[in-house]
């Protein structure tokens, strides 16, 4: 079946500034297991989220200024992110993301099958970058994703067409 098909109901569309509240929260969410690790006085959780957030925003934006930052929509309702940068010759995904409650519905894999369709189709490589312990490596590495960089604690996955 193709990526296409597997996403009825979800769109993309650009992000705008009214979206920041919403990218925040999803920052947020994404980041939950490692924020809950620490007792927060009040007020500081919410300040460190959006301080972090907005680093990495403006060095997402920086290091990839004709990158696509689109946020992910399923029936209407903001449910993740998907950036993309359209190189030469790589598609590099720069982040894809969705909320805890539209994970495992095999959304996040058809968004990133659509873009590995786009890049065998204009003959490019795909690639993305994933914390060592993330578990979507896993998800990346079924899709045909393999390391070919290590950089700290993240791994550069490449995909080729097959």
């Amino acid at each position: 079946m193709a990526a296409t098909d597997l996403l009825a109901g979800v769109s993309l569309r650009p992000t705008t500034p009214d979206d920041r509240e919403f990218l925040v929260g999803l920052y947020a969410d994404t980041r939950k297991a490692e924020l809950d690790q620490v007792l927060w006085p009040e007020g500081a959780r919410d300040a460190f989220v959006r301080m972090q957030f907005d680093a990495q925003d403006v060095q997402y934006r920086g290091a990839n200024p004709q990158g696509t930052f689109d946020v992910v929509e399923v029936d209407g309702v903001p449910a993740g992110r998907l950036y993309v940068d359209r190189r030469a010759s790589d598609i590099r995904i720069v982040d894809v993301a969705l909320l805890a409650q539209f994970q495992g519905r095999g959304i996040g894999g058809a968004l990133v099958r659509t873009v590995l369709e786009e890049a065998a189709a204009s003959g490019r490589t795909a690639s993305i970058h994933v914390e060592v312990h993330n578990r979507a490596r896993a998800l990346y590495e079924r899709l045909g994703f393999t390391p070919v960089e290590e950089r700290g604690l993240y791994l550069l996955l490449e995909w080729r067409a097959p």
